[in-house]
């Protein structure tokens, strides 16, 4: 499988990924996502996480919106980016699916 090269790689980037890694507990993430975003970056990526699950749980764009208020445009872009996109959202959604199990 050949490497991936992001779009976003550079060494501004990969510090703030290796700054990111280094977080440890739940704590510790709030405390470094109230210092680095403002409170609608964090909601908006809140948002756009909660919508690529329910996507990945099969909901209509229509539940998705009543449920998470994301407008047709917000979902349509997650749900592209689930299909077609990096496989971000899906190594996430996968990891924390193995995870809740494992805590049941």
């Amino acid at each position: 499988m050949a490497k991936f090269e992001s779009k976003l790689e550079n060494k501004n980037a990969d510090f703030l990924c290796d700054a990111v890694l280094t977080l440890k507990t739940r704590e510790e993430c709030y405390r470094f996502f109230e210092d680095i975003f403002t409170i609608n970056e964090v909601k908006a990526i809140e948002q756009r996480l909660h919508v690529a699950k329910l996507l990945s749980e099969k909901y209509t764009y229509s539940k998705i919106g009543e449920e998470t208020g994301a407008s047709t445009a917000t979902i349509s872009r997650v749900n592209r980016c689930l299909n077609y996109g990096s496989d971000g959202y899906n190594t996430a959604l996968n990891r924390l699916n193995v995870d809740h199990k494992k805590e049941k």
